[in-house]
């Protein structure tokens, strides 16, 4: 039986970047979000990219549920109001938390952050521990670099076949969100 992809975590930076597109793709994401009712799970920041997806996604009368910490909300990322909220005591619940949430996973431009979240998924997909798809949106051919890394580690014997992930690539919000629409699998 097929299944439809009912919500995502959203993984991007914290900031604006200095490209005004990756603002405006992240909003067009939260609109699409909220358009085809697939909640967005994401960090629950109030700032940057995080935050511009999530009031897109309210604005246009989608559903979110925000997951952070203490330790975050102090440092760097005030907590979005008005929105399912949850405290986590540790950036490893956190995770754990967007992912166990989440049917799908899409990456805008980000930091460190973003980096992290999208190789602990590919990990888990290298492993076997999820078949969760996982979408791109490289604004600006803002991932081109990390495509190279990973095909480059793949001719150097480290990665299996990139064929072995499940990876969709977009260049903009309109062919990422066609390309989640036509994605089903009869097993996350």
């Amino acid at each position: 039986m097929k299944q439809r992809i009912k919500s995502a975590a959203v993984y991007c930076g914290h900031e604006f970047g200095n490209d005004p597109k990756f603002a405006r793709d992240a909003a067009r994401v939260g609109e699409l979000l909220a358009k085809h009712k697939i909640k967005l799970i994401f960090g629950g920041g109030d700032v940057g990219l995080m935050g511009t997806v999530c009031r897109a996604t309210l604005d246009n009368g989608g559903a979110v549920l925000g997951v952070t910490t203490e330790h975050i909300i102090a440092r760097q990322e005030p907590a979005h109001t008005g929105i399912e909220l949850r405290m986590k005591n540790s950036i490893n619940a956190r995770k754990t938390e967007m992912f166990n949430e989440s049917d799908a996973f899409i990456i805008l431009p980000g930091g460190l952050g973003t980096l992290n979240e999208l190789t602990d998924i590919m990990t888990m997909q290298q492993i076997g521990e999820t078949q969760k798809p996982l979408f791109f949106l490289d604004t600006s051919h803002f991932w081109h670099p990390f495509s190279r890394l990973f095909i480059h580690m793949q001719n150097c014997g480290f990665i299996e076949d990139v064929h072995h992930y499940k990876i969709y690539g977009a260049r903009t919000p309109d062919e990422l969100m066609k390309k989640i629409l036509n994605y089903s699998a009869t097993e996350y």
